[in-house]
């Protein structure tokens, strides 16, 4: 990873869909302690071999949903970030 600043150790917990594609419910990510969401969505993206579903995934930071991707997300070391894929319903 290119970081430019200081770098925290997140949990990553995945849901669903994305769950099946990183073939596993969980893992720890070293990130940059501030990252804009839409970065921070293509690093998962590219890691984790999530592109089939990249355009639909929500983020979830400590159970806050990132609604906006230019928005800048700031990491604690711990922190929790959740990637939620469209729920399919019928």
């Amino acid at each position: 990873m290119n970081a430019d600043g200081p770098v925290v150790n997140v949990h990553v917990l995945f849901f669903a869909k994305s769950r099946e594609l990183a073939n596993t419910p969980r893992s720890k990510v070293d990130l940059p302690t501030e990252i804009t969401a839409s970065d921070l969505l293509e690093l998962l993206v590219s890691k984790f071999g999530l592109t089939p579903i990249r355009d639909n995934l929500i983020l979830a930071h400590n159970e806050s949903y990132i609604d906006n991707l230019s928005e800048r997300i700031l990491f604690k070391e711990g922190d929790e970030l959740a990637i939620i894929p469209p729920l399919s319903g019928g």
